[in-house]
């Protein structure tokens, strides 16, 4: 009888560990999965400025970038470089308006096509 019991115990501290790992492999999918998806609304922003050879304005615009279910958020700053003819222009993407937590940021060189 002894020996069930120290069996069941080892059977349940190895069920819960299996349990924590799987919580865990799930928490990173949805991390992976918003990363992923907050990636593609900034490159659309930024091959949408690069398609339209549009010159950005310096300064900084915020707006509304959703991609699936997920309501994403952007900021895109653009600085001058020494060079007048190119523009860098940054886009961040939060998970919302108010979130402080960045989940993405990418750079590029614009030039001025005109």
């Amino acid at each position: 009888m002894l020996e069930v019991l120290v069996a069941l115990v080892i059977v349940g501290t190895a069920l819960g560990a299996s349990l924590r790992a799987v919580g865990s492999l799930t928490q990173n999918s949805s991390g992976l999965r918003a990363a992923m998806m907050a990636s593609w609304s900034a490159e659309n922003r930024l091959t949408q400025i690069r398609l339209g050879h549009e010159w950005p304005a310096i300064g900084n615009r915020s707006f509304d970038c959703p991609q699936g279910d997920l309501p994403l958020y952007c900021q895109e700053h653009v600085l001058g470089t020494p060079n007048p003819y190119f523009r860098r222009v940054e886009v961040s993407v939060f998970a919302d308006a108010s979130s402080e937590r960045r989940i993405l940021n990418l750079s590029q060189v614009v030039p001025n096509a005109r």
